[in-house]
């Protein structure tokens, strides 16, 4: 008598809404890889972080079933997604969480505005290997072709070798053809000029979130920002421990 392998079992979300292009060649490249279910938005929810609905109910209902895939659609956020898949989908832990594939970078100081990696941050929190990826490249019609063999290679290796608790991975990935992958660390830089201000025909001001993303160093050679601008993936590995350990004994001396 054989034992039969069990599939490893994949949660997949995303920021960009459960009709994305992103989240379907990432599902079917999951499906590659194990057994998948799908909780996503039912719309975008660009830059929601990790926020939680709070103040309505929210609502999730199955889209389709078949073998290898079920995929339900959610009115919370990328986090609500995962919460609610965790707590009253899934029957058991997932292996793997995947987020994405975002339309658009989530590098440097984006991480902390995605929801794409607010997902993988809750997945981390909650013990699951968890991987963010994203394409630099926001429009609805992407091309993803070059960017899947690797998807599929950064997530056997990370389910080969593993990841310790609080440690994800956010992954990036250039437009056209890729060179390689470079394991990098997050950029230092910030947006600025962040607002259009426009008028409305009543005379009213009101304003359109935009900017210009200000790499503050754009000679390093090991940042996600040099990694995407030269042609390869950025591998950055993210952790969900805020702590600066680095300034404890500073702080502690102010006396307080």
């Amino acid at each position: 008598m054989t034992n039969e392998i069990k599939k490893p079992l994949i949660l997949i979300t995303n920021d960009d809404g459960d009709t994305a292009n992103g989240i379907e060649v990432l599902t079917q490249l999951m499906m590659q890889i194990g057994d998948v279910i799908v909780m996503a938005p039912d719309g975008p929810r660009s830059a929601q972080s990790n926020a939680l609905t709070v103040t309505h109910p929210i609502r999730f209902k199955k889209l389709e079933e078949r073998e290898g895939l079920i995929r339900y659609s959610c009115t919370g956020t990328p986090t609500d997604c995962v919460k609610l898949a965790l707590n009253e989908v899934l029957d058991r832990k997932p292996d793997l969480l995947v987020s994405g594939i975002n339309h658009g970078s989530n590098a440097a100081i984006n991480v902390i505005y995605s929801g794409t990696m607010g997902a993988v941050l809750e997945g981390c929190e909650n013990g699951i290997l968890s991987i963010g990826f994203s394409i630099v490249d926001h429009s609805l019609n992407a091309d993803f072709s070059y960017f899947k063999s690797y998807v599929l290679q950064i997530t056997r290796s990370a389910l080969a070798n593993g990841l310790p608790y609080g440690v994800c991975l956010n992954v990036n990935s250039p437009c056209g053809e890729i060179k390689g992958i470079r394991v990098s660390r997050q950029c230092v830089g910030h947006w600025d000029k962040e607002f259009a201000k426009r008028t409305d025909p009543q005379g009213r001001s009101y304003f359109w979130l935009t900017g210009h993303f200000e790499n503050h160093e754009p000679e390093a050679l090991d940042t996600d920002e040099w990694a995407l601008a030269n042609g390869y993936i950025s591998v950055v590995p993210t952790k969900i421990d805020l702590t600066a350990y680095d300034m404890i004994e500073t702080v502690a001396k102010w006396g307080l």
